[in-house]
């Protein structure tokens, strides 16, 4: 098996262990444990805490003690005994303890396993720009198997939900073991103040990039939104008498990885939308298709005309995350000077999935919360504020982030 092949074998297993709890692990919180909306954004904020501190922990690591291959398997062991320990916890502090300790280890292995890809097909003289992507891919298609599976087995108001990704990361962890060893690459010239990102805070000093970096932990906000309570949504239809048996009851995450097949069809128009339109109107389109994913859920239900509004919903979720994440990715890449990509990179992944991942769990757990009256959850009114906080974000975006698209590399 080649380098390419063993690459996508790697990232397959990294994103099915994700999806494997990610979108159902809502559904097992409310409807079998009952915990509350809080209890559970509490419990999906430890994906935003990690976020914010693992970064730059496990790159001194990675850096001057561990070799990234060794540290990846090390990371995904932490994860598999807190995945297994996390299924026997039935209260809500000690669950949060206890994924947030599988958080701190799992988060840092996204980065990990691009370091690896990158470093292998580097090795095997491979163009990472036009290999990588086709490595990648192969993630999103763990991460949907994972959803169809724990769907079909109807593991979703389940802890063994848990169990899989543990046996996923498990099984990882041998098969890493194979992979070709890295040697730590020390850099002696790299400050400290590097090594924390903080040299890409001068980026706040031009106005356009604060309001960037500053609508990008809003918008991080949203993205942790359906994530947490998508699930909880689709199978609370199950109380109404006639919809018990619908598909959209029986296997809401087969459902929910449309959204994820939406993903990798718009990944592959973000190079035009980005020349013909610009970062401005395109961060706009994912601000409008946010609005449009919640305002069908609002009125999406298992009716023939409903779950047509869902699978619209799906759909634009593809555009709205990918036209915001990677397309921001790709902004900044362009827009910084080369000695501060890298924290900038690193600056926008903390914006996003540190502090907007932290205040959207929390957040949208208060909203579901203020929503649930006498235990029923007013799903309408629910998805409408949320539909109401995209919307409004979008507007403020417009009137207030003036970037020429045109402007030359000397005038940065």
């Amino acid at each position: 098996m080649n380098i390419k092949h063993r690459l996508q074998v790697m990232m397959f297993f990294q994103y099915f262990i994700w999806g494997s709890w990610l979108t159902t692990f809502g559904i097992y919180l409310i409807n079998t444990l009952n915990f509350s909306g809080y209890d559970v954004g509490l419990v999906y904020s430890t994906k935003g805490f990690a976020a914010l501190i693992m970064p730059f922990i496990i790159g001194i690591i990675a850096d001057k003690f561990i070799p990234p291959k060794y540290l990846f398997m090390l990371c995904h062991t932490i994860c598999a005994i807190a995945l297994f320990y996390a299924a026997s916890v039935t209260t809500p502090n000690q669950l949060y303890w206890v994924m947030l300790v599988n958080a701190m280890a799992f988060m840092p292995t996204i980065a990990l396993s691009n370091s690896l890809s990158y470093h292998c097909l580097d090795k095997s003289n491979l163009d990472t720009v036009t290999v990588f992507p086709k490595i990648r891919v192969f993630g999103t298609v763990g991460f949907i198997i994972a959803m169809w599976t724990i769907s079909l087995l109807k593991f979703d108001i389940s802890n063994a939900q848990l169990y899989i990704a543990c046996g996923a990361s498990i099984i990882l962890v041998i098969y890493s073991a194979t992979l070709p060893n890295i040697e730590i690459t020390k850099n002696q010239q790299q400050s400290w103040i590097s090594r924390l990102g903080l040299d890409a805070f001068v980026l706040f000093k031009k106005p356009v990039m604060l309001i960037f970096f500053l609508f990008s932990m809003l918008l991080g906000a949203i993205l942790q939104i359906t994530n947490t309570f998508g699930g909880a949504f689709l199978k609370d239809f199950g109380r109404i008498a006639e919809f018990q048996d619908s598909i959209i009851v029986q296997h809401p995450a087969i459902l929910l990885s449309v959204s994820q097949m939406a993903e990798v069809a718009f990944i592959l128009t973000i190079p035009y939308f980005l020349n013909k339109f610009g970062i401005k109107k395109v961060i706009m389109i994912s601000l409008i298709a946010w609005t449009l994913r919640f305002g069908f859920f609002a009125y999406g239900d298992p009716t023939p005309f409903g779950f047509v509004l869902l699978m619209l919903s799906m759909i634009v979720y593809g555009c709205a995350f990918d036209f915001f994440n990677i397309s921001g990715s790709i902004f900044i890449e362009k827009e910084v000077n080369a000695n501060i990509r890298a924290s900038a990179q690193g600056l926008f992944m903390t914006m996003v999935n540190g502090i907007g991942a932290i205040i959207g769990s929390f957040i949208s757990g208060i909203v579901v919360d203020i929503n649930t009256h006498d235990g029923l959850k007013d799903w309408h009114s629910i998805w409408l504020s949320f539909a109401a906080y995209a919307l409004v974000l979008g507007i403020v975006f417009y009137f207030t982030f003036n970037y020429d698209q045109h402007k030359t590399e000397s005038a940065k």
